[in-house]
């Protein structure tokens, strides 16, 4: 048994991915003969109460939903102390690595993979379940545009209670919805607000509200304005950035009522004639500074009453004339001369500036050159600079030729001016990995033999299967390849498997009355029986005249192997038939 199988069943091969918690690995299902991944918890957070609840709560809110863009759950369990899931392998990209490689996507693409999203969220609505964790770094989008929501870590069951951890509400600020942040309870339009940052960050390349805490941001959503997606791409339609204005609207009320009334609003929003549609304006209390954003438009109604009633009660008062004061306009010449010398000192702080003498302070900085660095040095590279290394969210992924353990790409580019304070997000080679060929097509046995001599890291299992009736194609033909699919990218220092699925070979028994048969009767039997014949003539140089004129010519003396037993017909193998000449 292997030493890395879970619960007598799951063999674990590959770590292929790190959340907050928890470790995913590739493994395969030994039973069921598929692959699937396996969500270990971490040691350390094992007699964490919170984080096992946590973890428990994930299971138990996927297990309960069924829909082609929710990551289907197989198994929970405890082995060894720790904490497991077993669900369905995705294999793809997240959503967030798709947008950091490429930037905005288009616009079809994302209406495409927002209605795939906000279909999945849907039906957990329908369960009672709301996410709480919706952003691109749940989602895994596969190499054919179909995505698959993860994480129900922090998903919250109607009448469940929420956790919290270290006092503070969980799930990314960065898509977190204002209610949220201001303590409220999670709910339908808490999910929907997440859906429309993720559509706007789809659109632009880039979150609405970055900041250098975390605080800073949950302030942001609480007081700013989303700004205008078309500001930044011009090629959204009014249509299109209405969606997103009404799923981000910081009163929840104005937001949509669920997913599938946004999903009907994203299914026509890039109709020709709704492209150029009026904008979106929500209601007064979103545009009036003395109304707070989660007051209830008709609780806005009765105030405005109540502010008229009570003035139409006041008294009249009298208005009396306002003399004017000597000391006013004294008091106006002081303030010229102020603003004057204010004037003359800014001029005297601009001609220093452009003449050299005085260096005027900037608020930008460039990306330093960190490609090829460690994690930790990077980031000090970036602290001086004035810049945050984005420790959080670090892609790692097998390269070409850079050393594991080394920066290879940063975002933003090396050189480019960004401002002091931004973020600095940077991918890490994960090893030296080679791509693996497509040998489905092959014969078995040159199969093999390549991966023997280029990979000779992966264990090549091989399994025989018989061909349908109608399959034409040849015995021993690679048809199948797993584990390690065609032209996937592994560590080339690391073990790994891969199982080749072939057709099967013909097997036969070799006729026990073989022996004694006329050599061209014989031949003619066996090759119709689907095998390669060789003859051989047997040696009588040894033998007297007497002794050969007395063997029987030209009739089988013996068969290797040997009559009687089981041939399986390979393309190197051939059976001799043994005879002597005449």
């Amino acid at each position: 048994m292997s030493k890395n199988m879970i619960a007598n069943r799951y063999d674990v091969f590959q770590h292929i991915g790190q959340g907050g918690m928890a470790d995913v690995f590739l493994a395969m299902d030994t039973i069921l003969n598929r692959q699937v991944a396996v969500k270990i918890l971490r040691s350390e957070l094992c007699a964490d109460a919170v984080a096992v609840l946590r973890f428990e709560r994930e299971a138990q809110a996927a297990t309960a939903l069924s829909h082609p863009n929710i990551v289907e759950i197989y198994d929970v369990g405890e082995y060894k102390g720790h904490q497991y899931i077993v669900m369905e392998y995705v294999p793809g990209k997240t959503l967030k690595q798709i947008i950091r490689d490429r930037g905005a996507l288009l616009k079809e693409e994302a209406v495409d993979i927002m209605k795939q999203l906000v279909s999945g969220t849907a039906e957990a609505h329908r369960r009672g379940i709301i996410h709480r964790d919706i952003k691109p770094q749940n989602v895994i989008v596969r190499s054919d545009g179909s995505i698959k929501i993860l994480d129900f870590g922090i998903a919250l069951a109607k009448g469940s209670m929420q956790l919290t951890q270290a006092n503070n509400v969980m799930g990314s600020v960065h898509y977190l919805a204002p209610e949220i942040a201001r303590g409220e309870s999670a709910s339908v339009q808490s999910d929907i607000y997440s859906l429309g940052i993720v559509l706007y960050e789809m659109l632009t390349g880039d979150v609405p509200f970055k900041a250098d805490t975390a605080v800073q941001v949950a302030l942001m959503q609480m007081r700013n304005q989303i700004p205008d997606v078309r500001s930044v791409n011009p090629d959204v339609p009014q249509s299109l950035a209405n969606v997103i204005a009404k799923a981000t609207a910081k009163n929840k009320a104005y937001r949509y009522r669920s997913c599938p009334e946004m999903l009907e609003d994203l299914r026509t929003c890039l109709n020709p004639e709704r492209l150029n549609e009026p904008k979106y304006m929500p209601g007064a209390s979103q545009a009036t500074a003395s109304i707070a954003f989660d007051e209830l438009p008709e609780e806005t109604e009765k105030k405005k009453k109540n502010r008229s009633s009570s003035s139409a009660q006041e008294p009249a008062r009298k208005r009396t004339a306002v003399k004017k004061n000597p000391r006013t306009n004294k008091l106006l010449v002081a303030l010229l001369i102020i603003l004057l010398l204010l004037l003359a000192a800014a001029g005297v702080y601009y001609a220093l500036g452009v003449s050299g003498i005085l260096e005027p302070v900037s608020r930008y900085t460039t990306v330093p050159d960190i490609l090829g660095m460690t994690l930790t040095e990077a980031k000090d590279v970036c602290t001086e600079n004035e810049l945050v290394l984005d420790t959080a969210n670090v892609t790692y992924e097998l390269t070409k030729d850079i050393e594991k353990g080394k920066i290879y790409a940063v975002v933003p580019g090396v050189s480019e001016e960004v401002e002091k304070g931004s973020e600095v997000r940077v991918s890490i080679s994960s090893g030296i990995g080679v791509t693996i060929g497509d040998y489905r097509g092959s014969k078995i046995e040159d199969a093999v033999g390549e991966l023997a001599q280029e990979h000779p890291n992966i264990k090549v299992t091989v399994e025989a299967e018989e061909p349908a009736e109608e399959d034409e194609r040849a015995p021993g033909t690679v048809i199948r390849q797993e584990l390690l699919e065609p032209y996937a990218t592994v560590n080339r220092d690391a073990a790994s498997e891969m199982k080749l699925v072939y057709l099967a070979y013909p097997t036969i028994i070799i006729p026990e009355n073989i022996e004694g048969m006329a050599i061209d009767e014989a031949t003619a039997i066996l090759e119709e029986m689907g095998t390669i014949v060789y003859t051989s003539t047997l040696d009588t140089t040894n033998m007297t005249a007497a002794e050969i004129a007395n063997l029987p010519t030209g009739i089988v003396i013996k068969v290797s192997p040997d009559a009687g037993s089981e041939y399986t017909q390979t393309r190197d193998n051939f059976i001799t038939i043994y005879y002597y000449g005449y």
